[in-house]
């Protein structure tokens, strides 16, 4: 079987993520790694907070905490929100760790030993009201593309262009907020990507064919444009400094990297920082350094991350000239908007993380968010749709038909599985649905087409209530009760198969379908196409219990309530 390393996203330090953060990213990947590794691949999951950057001095001094235990803390609290969503990481780091500022410093020298740095003098911001030079991000204004006023100096958040400070209408510190700036002169590191562009270019032409359009087309419009030389340090108080060894003057003045220069860095530090908790049994570089072709490697981001991953970051490892290990797939995806607008960790817009475990367990969110994976365009969350997929698919498709299968089989058969006549033409024909469903589950899955991935699984579900209203055992036993054990008994073992093919969705549910059944040993990954033609896993005899309700039906209360609470519209 394959090796495959999966990374997402960083989650940003600054603040509880919102869902469209959670189905641009992490939640795919979690989806990903868990059918990799029930089909027996050898997965490592990794992912860490990104902690480095103005937005985590500005939040730290918003709270009058120093930044390191600000970020120790958001990253608890993240971690618990992620713990609560069912993620499986392997592993989840720290952007701030040691091991990331080793692997960056690291790459820094080896980029300059290499000739793709460049100590350049150039004009910056300076605020005199707060004594000192502001980094992109501690500079807002209006962005001269699309009007935006909150823009900030490094990027547009509406219209998502790259900028520079120097590029914003009425700038203002976002410290202080004077609009007292003066540009004067100031020393920076600058990757010489324009030196790397034919490279870049190369790697990418070997790749994007593979990736979605999604990423590709990114790509492709950064490279068309031409890669620009670009600082990759900043003047801030937190972050990997400078090493003093290679640049001492700006080592002294407390120059550090760039966050976007070490957070893609940090996949690889992270894992170092993995494989360090039992060295004896883990090595990081047989992941990253100059691995075999076995190592399939992929990551998953939203769109606006696209560029940095598919060019800067690939700019930086062809750059060190070392055997970095290099993305093979990447799996991109668009915005998920809360009512048609966006929804925005700066501006607390939509609905965030801990506040959708605060009103449901996260099998319902898991599931909701796959199915309407923005893949190829935006989409939308509103509640109605929310309440309609919940009710639809888990409570009616999925819920009901585990109740009513092992309700009524208890009722007329007593706690164990019935025994019932042999199987015949309906089951004949089920077992054969089945198997068709499960391979085109399984070949979506493969594909990373996670809509399509989630319609076949829901139609896997729907398979087994076709089944049971064609042989009705609620009537069938009236006349033949055999019959009627072996309908029950047949739609156990669809339940049994859907505990196993479901866990990549809805691992919670799954574990407690699974648990109804007091198998002897119960170590199915997966289940064969053979094995759901049959569907014998559970033989007569096996004790069974009927579980709690699996999904609550959402009623219209429920609806007016959350749209109460979170507005049935974007705010504005």
């Amino acid at each position: 079987m394959a090796r495959h390393l999966i990374t997402s996203a960083l989650p940003y330090i600054n603040g509880i993520k919102h869902l469209g953060n959670m189905v641009g990213s992490m939640l795919p990947a979690d989806v990903y790694s868990r059918y990799l590794r029930q089909r027996g691949h050898d997965v490592l999951y990794i992912c860490a907070t990104d902690e480095h950057g103005t937005p985590a001095e500005l939040a730290a001094k918003e709270q009058g905490i120093p930044v390191a235990e600000f970020c120790a803390q958001a990253h608890d609290a993240q971690k618990a929100v992620y713990d609560g969503f069912a993620l499986a990481f392997d592993y989840f780091g720290r952007s701030s760790s040691e091991q990331n500022v080793e692997i960056t410093q690291h790459f820094a020298r080896r980029l300059n030993e290499n000739g793709f740095i460049e100590e350049r003098a150039i004009r910056q911001v300076y605020s005199p009201a707060d004594g000192r030079f502001l980094p992109d991000r501690y500079v807002e204004g209006t962005c001269p593309h699309c009007g935006y006023d909150k823009a900030r100096g490094d990027q547009c958040e509406n219209c998502t262009r790259v900028l520079d400070p120097t590029d914003l209408i009425n700038p203002r510190s976002a410290i202080s907020g004077s609009t007292d700036l003066e540009v004067r002169e100031t020393k920076h590191l600058f990757l010489l990507q324009s030196k790397l562009q034919h490279e870049v270019e190369e790697w990418v032409s070997r790749h994007e064919d593979d990736w979605p359009q999604l990423a590709s087309s990114i790509a492709r419009k950064w490279l068309n444009e031409g890669l620009h030389d670009r600082a990759i340090t900043r003047d801030l108080d937190w972050g990997v400094p400078v090493p003093a060894d290679t640049w001492p003057e700006l080592a002294a003045e407390g120059k550090v990297f760039y966050v976007w220069f070490d957070a893609p860095i940090e996949y690889i530090g992270a894992t170092k920082e993995w494989a360090d908790l039992d060295p004896e049994n883990r090595d990081w570089k047989s992941w990253w350094y100059d691995v075999d072709t076995d190592v399939r490697y992929t990551e998953f981001m939203a769109k606006d991350n696209v560029p940095f991953h598919t060019v800067m970051f690939p700019a930086t490892e062809l750059g060190v000239r070392e055997p970095w290990k290099k993305v093979d797939y990447v799996k991109a995806f668009n915005w998920l908007t809360y009512y048609g607008g966006k929804f925005s960790t700066s501006q607390k817009r939509g609905v965030f993380t801990d506040q959708a475990l605060d009103i449901l367990p996260a099998d319902y969110w898991r599931y909701f968010l796959i199915a309407n994976a923005p893949e190829s365009d935006d989409s939308s969350f509103t509640w109605e749709h929310f309440t309609a997929t919940v009710n639809k698919d888990l409570a009616d498709t999925l819920g009901n038909f585990v109740n009513r299968v092992l309700s009524f089989s208890k009722k007329r058969f007593g706690e164990e599985v019935p025994a019932g006549g042999e199987p015949g033409a309906a089951e004949a024909k089920l077992g054969e649905e089945i198997a068709r469903l499960l391979a085109e589950y399984e070949q979506q899955m493969e594909a990373l087409q996670f809509r399509k991935a989630a319609a076949a699984l829901r139609a896997l579900w729907s398979a087994g209530n076709s089944y049971l209203e064609e042989k009705a055992p609620w009537l069938e036993i009236k006349t033949d009760k055999d019959g009627a054990a072996l309908t029950l008994r047949t739609a156990m073992n669809l339940i049994h198969l859907y505990a196993v093919v479901s866990e990549p969705f809805i691992p919670a549910t799954s574990a407690a379908m699974r648990q109804a059944f007091a198998l002897p040993s119960d170590t199915a990954t997966w289940i064969s196409a053979d094995e759901a033609r049959t569907l014998t896993a559970l033989t007569p005899g096996i004790p069974f219990t009927v579980p709690p309700v699996l999904f609550a039906k959402l009623t219209d209360e429920d609806l007016e309530n959350y749209k109460e609470r979170f507005g049935g519209q974007p705010t504005v």
